[in-house]
């Protein structure tokens, strides 16, 4: 994006902020799997009120 002077502490260059594999499981169990729960939960909702199924489950079974 900008490019700016790296920050020293101390005289240490500071490392630029980066995506850890904590932060990608984080962001698959907090915003990941209540979406997954949620849209599965309307599709069992869809299928018992008028009796199509519209998701992927359908394919798999």
């Amino acid at each position: 994006m900008f490019s700016r002077r790296p920050e020293t502490v101390m005289g240490h260059r500071i490392a630029p902020p980066r995506l850890t594999v904590m932060a990608v499981l984080l962001l698959i169990v907090y915003v990941g799997a209540p979406v997954l729960v949620l849209t599965g939960l309307l599709d069992l909702g869809m299928q018992l009120m008028f009796g199509v199924c519209t998701g992927l489950w359908c394919l798999a079974g």
